[in-house]
């Protein structure tokens, strides 16, 4: 079964096809950071216009560079939320029309499950039951994830996301957009231990999180500080150590307590390598095998939508000949609870 997937839900266009025997086959993606970054983030009739103008292209360049034709696929795969309306609207809208056209299914997928499962694109690949770090600009949550379709939710942030106070501290330390991977950058340069800061809900006895509040300390912070490039640097340090330390004790907490072994990271915090050293080091001492998508697939991305919509197809009962074809008509969700999505029949 071969599947297209469609990736519109905000500032990147990701087109990808998907063989249910051979794997991902393909992808193309076009991301909109030089024209947002004038603004300073992503403005969304900008962003849905973007899409209307490069996802056609996208979609051809996808099917030259696999050797594929429309006629080979079996199913269409599109995010239909949750994300900028505008934005899924533009995809869904395309994905629906071309089930219609192609008289083949077109399914609407939820985008944070497209990040959950995106490890499994990789090698080697997780085995369900897992527990899933999911970190990116709008979300920060801990999952239990025990099939296609059946997640639960364990704990999440109880306002900024780990992504957004990225972006957030990155602008009060004067860096571009995005900030959240200049930040990363610089803290690099940083040395650890010079700043203390607060490690939000650390110690709170659950799995949710709070990072407004550091944000909040590192601008205090600033106020107090020489403005040189060393003591930015080390601010930065001591900001990505607060994050790392309260999502990897967190996430191995969830993991330990679940009674599970394994542990996905997804989003695109996930590509921070700190994150990556520290928590892959400390879950190696617990007996935990972590799982990351591949640096390409940590952000928004076609791939993850296709392989999600593939999963999503086989566990309903996938049948060629029985299918139903879409019919043109489609729904976009710019909020959509990940929790408890089923699986229905095709």
């Amino acid at each position: 079964m071969i599947i297209l997937g469609i990736e519109t839900s905000c500032d990147e266009t990701g087109i990808a096809l998907f063989d249910t025997k051979r794997g991902l086959l393909g992808h193309t993606l076009f991301s909109q950071i030089e024209m947002h970054r004038e603004y300073g983030g992503v403005v969304p009739e900008l962003a849905s216009r973007d899409h209307i103008r490069r996802i056609v292209p996208l979609i051809s360049q996808a099917l030259t560079k696999t050797d594929y034709t429309l006629t080979d696929i079996d199913a269409i795969a599109y995010t239909q939320g949750p994300g900028l309306a505008g934005a899924l609207l533009v995809g869904a809208s395309v994905g629906a029309a071309l089930g219609f056209a192609l008289n083949i299914p077109a399914i609407g997928v939820h985008h944070l499950e497209g990040h959950l499962l995106s490890p499994l694109l990789s090698t080697p690949a997780p085995q369900f039951p897992f527990i899933a770090l999911l970190v990116s600009g709008g979300h920060t949550q801990l999952m239990r994830v025990d099939r296609v379709g059946q997640y639960q939710l364990l704990g999440e942030t109880v306002d900024d996301a780990a992504g957004e106070a990225f972006d957030k501290t990155a602008k009060l330390l004067g860096l571009g957009y995005p900030g959240g991977a200049a930040l990363s950058k610089l803290a690099e340069q940083g040395r650890p231990g010079r700043f203390k800061l607060p490690f939000p809900m650390r110690h709170s006895g659950d799995f949710n999180f709070s990072f407004s509040g550091l944000k909040t300390a590192v601008l205090t912070l600033i106020h107090q500080q020489p403005k040189d490039q060393q003591t930015y640097a080390d601010i930065a340090r001591a900001f990505q150590d607060s994050v790392t330390t309260v999502l990897i004790e967190k996430a191995l907490a969830a993991v330990n307590e679940s009674g599970l072994n394994q542990l996905v990271v997804a989003g695109g915090v996930g590509a921070n390598r700190q994150l990556r050293h520290q928590l892959t080091e400390k879950a190696n001492t617990s007996g935990i095998t972590v799982y990351y998508p591949e640096l390409e697939f940590c952000t928004d991305n076609g791939a993850m939508i296709a392989l999600a919509g593939a999963l999503r197809l086989e566990a309903a009962g996938f049948n060629k000949e029985a299918q139903k074809a879409s019919t043109g008509s489609f729904t976009v969700r710019a909020r959509w609870n990940l929790e408890n999505i089923t699986c229905t029949k095709v």
